[in-house]
């Protein structure tokens, strides 16, 4: 059914939770894995300003992303990780189209009953109304 699964992280618990499940599906559904993180620009900057400091996250990332993929490197799984900049709900959103992801699994935050507009403004929500595909939220 799924050709193509995009996990989208942050590097928490709970984006580790969406990689298994993830990798679960994209087993037995034979599909190729994709992890992404995205690193948040600063708007109205220029990217040579913050040059050394970006450079100083992707490291990190790149550290991260290894460890992720190391976790299911003992199955037979396709996975890419790519590290991007820039708006990470537009980039996740963009990458998405530009790689025909046909669903996007990513984690998301409990929203409280009492006031569920806050959770409005989250990244995954922003993904899962302006997904061309299907989207997952892991809680």
């Amino acid at each position: 059914m799924f050709r193509h699964i995009l996990v989208p992280t942050d590097f928490t618990e709970k984006s580790l939770r969406a990689m298994d499940i993830a990798a679960k599906m994209a087993l037995n559904e034979g599909a190729k894995l994709s992890l992404l993180h995205v690193i948040e620009t600063i708007e109205s900057t220029d990217y040579e300003e913050f040059k050394d400091f970006y450079a100083k996250l992707r490291e990190r990332a790149e550290r991260k992303l290894d460890e992720m993929t190391a976790r299911h490197g003992g199955e037979a799984l396709s996975i890419h990780a790519e590290i991007i900049f820039g708006n990470r709900a537009r980039e996740i959103i963009d990458f998405a189209q530009q790689h025909d992801v046909d669903l996007i699994v990513l984690s998301s935050h409990k929203i409280a009953k009492e006031s569920p507009a806050q959770g409005w403004g989250t990244i995954s929500y922003k993904v899962a109304i302006l997904s061309h595909c299907p989207v997952m939220m892991v809680k």
